[in-house]
């Protein structure tokens, strides 16, 4: 049985979990394994989809924690998984699922991967990225227009009524799990190096 490490990767909403990723995936390609907790968000097809865009989803409820669980339970068995496929313009999950397969690291994302005790205590490496509020939320504004169907209105009205709050009594006391704190994620060059040669070395 191959030992696979797992490296958790949380922090809010736009601090830059992404860019760190998509520089840690171009260093190393398919030698590691990806997955994101955004994937496992519930599927709501009983619901219009006026109702899925009033859902809150940033709150540990919205997402399907336990299905994630499993899954990196089996990625460190060193067994394949079908991860669940979720479409942001539609608030719902799609049919499709895509296949992973283990490797000896595992990234796992998030917002709220530190907020779950069971979760927690399966991450061996425990990441979190510290952005100011002001630098994450126009990032999210960004990203959601532009990639996911939004309005800015629409993003704004979101963020102010839901995200703020829960980022506020979820994401960021979960902070204190961290093993290891990065301003800027993955336009702190440095750090990312820092990582880039943890996984490296294990590997």
């Amino acid at each position: 049985m191959k030992n696979v490490v797992v490296i958790g990767i949380a922090g809010g909403t736009g601090c830059g979990k992404t860019t760190m990723i998509d520089k840690i995936r171009s260093e190393f390609h398919e030698k590691i394994t990806i997955l994101s907790h955004d994937f496992y968000y519930k599927e709501h097809s009983d619901m219009e989809f006026e109702e899925r865009e009033k859902l809150n989803y940033d709150h540990p409820n919205a997402f399907d924690t336990d299905l994630f669980i499993e899954h990196i339970k089996a990625l460190k068995d060193w067994e394949s998984i079908n991860r669940p496929i979720y479409d942001f313009t539609i608030h719902n999950r799609v049919k499709e699922t895509v296949h992973i397969s283990p490797s000896k690291v595992v990234i796992a994302e998030g917002i709220l991967i530190f907020e779950n005790k069971e979760l927690l205590d399966l991450l061996d490496i425990k990441v979190f990225i510290d952005t100011d509020a002001d630098v994450r939320i126009i990032r999210r504004i960004l990203r959601d227009v532009s990639e996911r169907s939004r309005t800015m209105e629409s993003v704004i009205n979101q963020y102010m009524t839901t995200v703020k709050l829960m980022h506020e009594e979820f994401v960021e006391p979960s902070k204190k799990n961290a093993d290891i704190i990065i301003p800027e994620g993955g336009f702190n060059v440095v750090a990312l190096q820092m990582l880039n040669e943890r996984i490296k070395a294990l590997l």
